[in-house]
Order: structure tokens, then C-alpha cells, then sequence
């Protein structure tokens, strides 16, 4: 997964001007027919068919502990997002959001292309199965 322009920003000031960066509490996973590239521009997230973003809590019951020398978290608990009533067309991306609505560069955190696209149409229930989500800085 690649980091938003914003939360790389957040990153950096963090590490090396001592801004403090406040973490989520909750975030949104989400899916989009095209790459958002970091400043999310190419963004096509789903609309209608029941699609919405999925709450993760943000702690290790949700996400793994780092690999220390891999720079690398995975997801620790499934993902399951509601049941499609329509399509939602063919997701290409994750993406990886501070909101469960809002689709803005503030509130952006990362994105990265699913292993296999996916067209997804009623009755499909789309999910990231435990570790299958990687993060990584390198």
C-alpha cells in the first residue's frame, strides 16, 4: 500500500520536526474501481448497491505489531464489507480512510492494488481475509 500525500506529510514532521501526529481511533477501509493515487485524484470509490466503507479499529486486536526488519503490518481480523444489493463495478484498489464518508486528501491515509481486480454485483459480500492487507514502508 502507498501512503496519501498527507500522511506521508504527517510521517515526516512527526519523525523528524517533532510535530506530533494523532492517531485514529477507527479506520475506514474502503474499495475503488481505479488507482487514487496519493493525492486521491484517481479516486472511484462505489456508489449506491449498499456499498460503504468498513470500520477497523485501530489496535493490535485489528492490526499486527510491525515486523520488525520487514517494515510491514498486516490486518489481524477479517474485513467484511456489507452485502452488495447492486454493482458496485470492478474494484481494482483498497483504500484506507480517517472517515467513513468523506472522500478528501485530509482524511486520505493510503491505497494499494488488489492482488486480482474483482467485479463486484448483487449478492456479493467482498472481504479481506486475516493478513491478507499488507502496509508497508520501505
Amino acid at each position: 500500500m502507498s501512503f496519501s500525500d498527507t500522511l506521508e506529510t504527517d510521517v515526516l514532521n512527526e519523525v523528524f520536526s517533532a510535530v506530533a501526529y494523532t492517531a485514529v481511533l477507527t479506520i475506514y477501509v474502503g474499495l475503488s474501481t481505479a488507482d487514487p493515487l496519493d493525492d486521491v485524484s484517481g479516486l472511484a470509490e462505489p456508489v449506491g448497491g449498499a456499498y460503504a466503507r468498513v470500520a477497523h479499529i485501530n489496535n493490535t486486536a485489528y492490526w499486527r505489531p510491525a515486523v520488525s526488519g520487514a517494515g510491514t503490518k498486516q490486518n489481524s481480523a477479517e474485513i467484511t464489507f456489507p452485502e452488495a444489493s447492486g454493482s458496485w463495478g470492478t474494484c481494482t484498489h483498497v483504500t484506507l480512510w480517517e472517515h467513513p464518508t468523506t472522500a478528501t486528501l485530509a482524511v486520505f491515509m493510503a491505497s494499494g492494488a488488489l492482488g486480482t481486480s474483482k467485479a463486484i454485483t448483487t449478492g456479493d459480500t467482498p472481504r479481506f481475509q486475516t493478513d491478507s492487507l499488507t502496509i508497508s514502508l520501505d
